[in-house]
């Protein structure tokens, strides 16, 4: 995967419920809605990055107060100067370009910053395109399994406690 360009730095939405998270639901949208966004775009030579996470009204997505729902929080690299929105399925809410200063810093939980001194680049560029190394895991794992089989929950937190072990953190 190669390093985002901040410059050219679009977001979008897939709404979802808890009630996806029980029933495993939720990986059927990563795998029916999101994994096939994804592969279009790239193969169309619109997008050189992505990388998604699970966000809320309290952590990053553009909606209203009284919104309860989760969403998948999408962000692109686009290769050209284009509006994203007209490749996007309707289902894609809340699309808009990013204001490269919006990520130029990157939390990582609680407000702590990410420090890229740390890094052997030295660059957030970087530090955002090991998260979308993690995205392309996680679409990696889901596609993985048979497409007529409801992925089960603790199939997925298994290959994560793998994670967990190799690096002896426990996280969440």
């Amino acid at each position: 995967m190669e390093k985002p360009n901040l410059e050219r730095m679009w977001e979008t939405f897939i709404k979802f419920s808890m009630e996806d998270i029980y029933s495993a639901k939720h990986f059927d949208i990563i795998r029916n809605q999101i994994y096939p966004l994804i592969t279009k775009l790239k193969d169309d030579g619109i997008i050189n990055w992505y990388c998604f996470l699970v966000h809320n009204k309290d952590s990053g997505v553009p909606t209203t107060p009284d919104d309860t729902s989760l969403y998948f929080h999408i962000r692109f690299d686009v290769k050209e100067d284009i509006n994203l929105m007209q490749f996007l399925p309707s289902y894609c809410v809340l699309t808009r370009k990013i204001e490269p200063s919006w990520v130029k810093d990157i939390s990582i939980g609680q407000g702590v910053k990410f420090d890229t001194m740390l890094m052997k680049d030295e660059s957030i560029e970087e530090v955002w395109r090991l998260i979308g190394e993690q995205s392309e895991w996680v679409l990696n794992l889901l596609n993985s399994f048979k497409e007529n089989v409801t992925i089960p929950l603790q199939y997925v937190g298994q290959f994560l406690h793998y994670y967990a072990n190799i690096t002896m953190l426990q996280v969440g």
